[in-house]
């Protein structure tokens, strides 16, 4: 794996949720309803979005577990 993709996915393991219901929660364990809505609705712009963006391709595709794997 490229080194700039490998820190994006330890990144995003080790994210948490900076508002909202979910705060606290890393990015990668957040529930699958959540995400869907997200990509719905429009992510946020910015890195953040770029962020809960890659979560919903990671569930969409089951490799969860994978970037969970990752977290420090």
């Amino acid at each position: 794996m490229e080194n700039n993709q490998q820190h994006l996915l330890e990144k995003l393991a080790n994210t948490k949720m900076p508002y909202g219901k979910y705060k606290g929660k890393y990015l990668i364990d957040l529930p699958e309803h959540y995400i869907v809505w997200y990509h719905n609705k429009g992510f946020p712009s910015g890195k953040f979005g770029e962020m809960l963006h890659l979560v919903y391709e990671i569930q969409l595709n089951g490799l969860e577990g994978l970037v969970r794997k990752l977290r420090e």
